[in-house]
């Protein structure tokens, strides 16, 4: 499943202070990033009629999944409010 961190700090934000907070700042962020995937990855087993429910088709996932570094939980979560809007307007 995919999650949605649109409440996300900014980078700088968390900027570390010393050199352990930023390793361990550096792994989770490469664990997170795995997670991330291995979600995105799963929701290629849906079919297409599962995905279409959900707002998404496998192109979307593919394009979330070429750019991990474009926050795909947000992208997909746009995609899933563009669909609903032109679900609404049919």
């Amino acid at each position: 499943m995919a999650h949605l961190l649109s409440s996300e700090r900014p980078a700088i934000a968390a900027a570390p202070t010393n050199l352990f907070s930023a390793l361990v700042n550096w792994f989770a962020g490469v664990r997170k990033a795995r997670h991330q995937r291995i979600a995105l990855e799963s929701l290629l087993d849906y079919d297409t009629n599962l995905l279409a429910d959900l707002g998404i088709n496998r192109a979307d996932l593919f394009e979330a999944l070429d750019a991990p570094s474009q926050r795909p939980g947000l992208r997909l979560a746009q995609k899933r409010a563009q669909s609903a809007r032109h679900w609404l307007n049919q």
